[in-house]
C-alpha cells in the first residue's frame, strides 16, 4: 500500500498536525516506509505462537481487594474550608 500527498495532508488534518508543503514529501516517504514494514510483518507465519505481554515471564503479586478509606481521612479534609466529621461540606446545587 502506498499513500499519496493528498492522503498525507488528510492524515495531518485528522491528527490536527500543522504540516507545511515542503514537509509533505518527506512524510509521504516515512508513512510509506511504515506501511511496508507492517506488510512485511503480516507475511510472518505466527501459527502456534502464544501471545505474550512481555519477553520475560512475569508473575503478578496478588493481594486481597479490600475497600478502605486509606486511613488518612483526617489528613484529607484537614485543609477543607468547611467539613463535618471526615466529609467535605459543599453548597447545595440541586433543588
Amino acid at each position: 500500500m502506498s499513500v499519496d500527498q493528498a492522503t498525507v495532508r488528510r492524515i495531518a488534518h485528522l491528527a490536527r498536525v500543522a504540516v507545511e508543503d515542503k514537509e509533505v514529501e518527506h512524510l509521504q516517504g516515512e508513512i510509506n516506509a511504515i506501511l511496508s514494514f507492517v506488510e512485511a510483518l503480516s507475511a510472518v507465519d505466527v501459527e502456534g505462537v502464544e501471545p505474550m505481554t512481555s519477553v520475560l515471564p512475569m508473575h503478578l503479586r496478588m493481594r486481597q481487594d479490600e475497600v478502605t478509606d486509606g486511613f488518612i481521612a483526617a489528613d484529607v479534609v484537614a485543609n477543607a474550608p468547611e467539613r463535618e466529621d471526615s466529609f467535605f461540606v459543599v453548597p447545595k446545587v440541586v433543588e
